[in-house]
């Protein structure tokens, strides 16, 4: 009896490497999905991203190099630029497209925030250009010296900007920093010393029974020879010189008050902070927090707040420790 023979062997072969390349692309499967996985963001608002820096370029002989450097703080002038588009904004000439910069005129110490989002100026000595909001924001009406500092500001700030409306405005600066920055800016600028006013010295009363007449002709000689008797001045008729007023004392302020310069999150941080405002270093939790203290009068007070905020802790505070 002949036995039923398989006329399709080479049939049957193909099927089995089909069902051996299913197998293996099922497992493969995963590999390649993750391989498809999008590399995540960068930290922080999108709309912030990509920042763009771009090559270097020359303005008037001078090359410009566009870096990502954070600790920015300049003083320059300032022009309107009209067609700049609607937000509060301003050219910089290098520092990333978009970032943040607080902007003070020197000559009022008042201080808005804005939105770095175009090169510029590319002609003449000006550093900065103002858009038409900004400069209205600012009180700037044409070239205005200003200082511009690079901050981080919170996302509900960076939304307004971004959103063509216009952020709170900051604290003035005292004018007292505003002086320092106009003598770095150009020293011609700085308030010429007053002169001292000298005080006329005081008219010398007369005695009573003294009189104060005009010349008279000359007497004949006998005449002139008696000896004329003077009354005795009164010693109380001259009035002693008034006394100097104390000059007035400066404000004290509350006992136990210190300028608050920041909290970091790691010690590092907080040194180097230390070193710049000359402040001390205390832990607060898991924050090392710096601070200004020893400060006896408002004037000193307002003068380590100005020295925190100048070297770019634009949140220092003075505080009283309760």
């Amino acid at each position: 009896m002949r036995l039923p023979v398989n006329r399709h062997p080479r049939h049957f072969g193909l099927l089995l490497l089909a069902t051996a390349a299913s197998i293996a692309s099922l497992l493969a499967a995963p590999l390649l999905a993750r391989e498809r996985v999008p590399t995540p963001a960068p930290a922080g608002p999108a709309a912030d991203y990509p920042m763009v820096l771009g090559s270097p370029y020359v303005v008037d002989g001078v090359t410009y190099t566009p870096a990502d450097t954070m600790n920015i703080d300049q003083v320059g002038y300032a022009v309107v630029e009209q067609d700049a588009g609607a937000g509060v904004s301003i050219a910089h000439r290098t520092l990333p497209l978009p970032s943040y910069v607080e902007v003070t005129s020197l000559r009022t110490g008042r201080t808005i925030l804005a939105r770095v989002e175009r090169r510029g100026p590319m002609l003449g000595p000006n550093q900065f250009s103002l858009s038409a909001a900004a400069a209205a924001q600012l009180g700037a009406d044409g070239r205005t010296p200003v200082r511009v500092r690079r901050v981080n500001p919170p996302e509900a700030e960076r939304a307004l900007l971004r959103d063509h409306q216009t952020a709170p405005v900051r604290m003035d600066t005292p004018m007292s920093l505003v002086g320092v920055l106009l003598r770095k800016l150009d020293p011609s600028l700085a308030a010429p010393p007053v002169a001292a006013v000298v005080a006329p010295a005081p008219a010398v009363q007369k005695a009573p029974g003294i009189a104060t007449t005009p010349s008279v002709p000359p007497k004949p000689a006998a005449e002139a020879a008696k000896p004329i008797a003077r009354p005795a001045i009164a010693a109380a008729s001259v009035k002693p010189a008034p006394k100097a007023l104390p000059a007035p004392k400066a404000a004290a302020t509350p006992p136990g008050a210190f300028v608050q310069v920041g909290a970091f999150s790691t010690r590092e941080r907080a040194a180097t902070a230390a070193r710049q405002v000359g402040g001390t270093i205390s832990l607060a939790g898991k924050l090392y927090r710096v601070r200004i203290a020893g400060l006896a009068t408002s004037a000193e007070a307002s003068a380590a707040l100005a020295k925190a905020r100048g070297a770019g802790y634009s949140d220092a505070r003075i505080q009283r420790a309760d």
